[in-house]
């Protein structure tokens, strides 16, 4: 299947109630090259009206926070985990998830990314359900933002939804940081090539998470990177989280 022919089943879908009262359906929208895939809760009254991808108030915010960062909107395929509008911006239900997070599967198939990028509470806890990693209590849910998981061959990276902007300014410096993630996340660590742990990982004596997590994901959190970065010496066999690996002296 492809997303044209993904996006007519979306375009026609009537499996729950939400068809009754919504406007449009929104498909996805973006480079399906990209190498990121944004996925949101649900199009609001703006986006149900027009059709289009976050054009109201939180699409501003959204646009804004790319801006600031340096990405441009355009190289990144966005999507929802609930194609129509939530009925006065009400939660999702389970029976609609489940109906409609089969076309985001079938999205994330077909766009392929290295990164998941997730907006929210309940599209965050979707993706991360959906590859198998272990929730933090809703009470501590906002502790994962702005953490980079790997599953599978998947980088996760949960993030506030913009719209969190709207209800509390206070948060804005604290949303730029985390969305930045985006752009570390965009290309490997400087010293990638000379590091140790390439040379670890090709010997086969470091397993691949090392290089995934940190030297092709969010170096900027690597204690080899940091110290490197203020010209402190450290052990070729210290691991990025800063623990010893005795093993590699060896």
């Amino acid at each position: 299947m492809n997303i044209e022919s993904l996006n007519e089943e979306i375009r026609s879908c009537s499996k729950c109630k939400l068809s009754d009262t919504r406007i449009n359906v929104l498909c996805g929208e973006g480079d399906i090259n990209s190498k990121f895939i944004m996925v949101a809760q649900a199009p609001g009254k703006e986006e149900d009206k027009i059709g289009k991808m976050f054009i109201g108030p939180s699409g501003k915010v959204l646009n804004e926070l790319l801006e600031i960062i340096g990405i441009d909107r355009e190289e990144i395929y966005i999507t929802n985990l609930i194609k129509c509008m939530l009925p006065k911006y009400r939660k999702p239900k389970s029976r609609e998830i489940g109906i409609c997070s089969n076309y985001l599967d079938k999205e994330i198939e077909i766009i392929n990314p290295k990164v998941v990028t997730t907006l929210g509470y309940y599209a965050s806890k979707y993706i991360l359900e959906k590859f198998n990693i272990t929730l933090p209590l809703k009470t501590e849910f906002q502790k994962i933002y702005g953490r980079v998981f790997l599953a599978e061959n998947i980088k996760i990276l949960p993030l506030q939804h913009p719209a969190a902007i709207l209800y509390d300014s206070s948060i804005k410096e604290e949303m730029i940081v985390n969305y930045r993630k985006m752009v570390v996340l965009n290309s490997d660590c400087k010293w990638f090539f000379i590091c140790p742990m390439k040379r670890f990982y090709e010997e086969g004596r470091l397993d691949k998470k090392w290089i995934e997590l940190y030297c092709k994901g969010d170096w900027e959190s690597c204690i080899r990177y940091k110290m490197e970065e203020r010209g402190e010496s450290h052990p070729d066999w210290m691991l990025p989280d800063g623990t010893i690996d005795k093993k590699l002296h060896e």
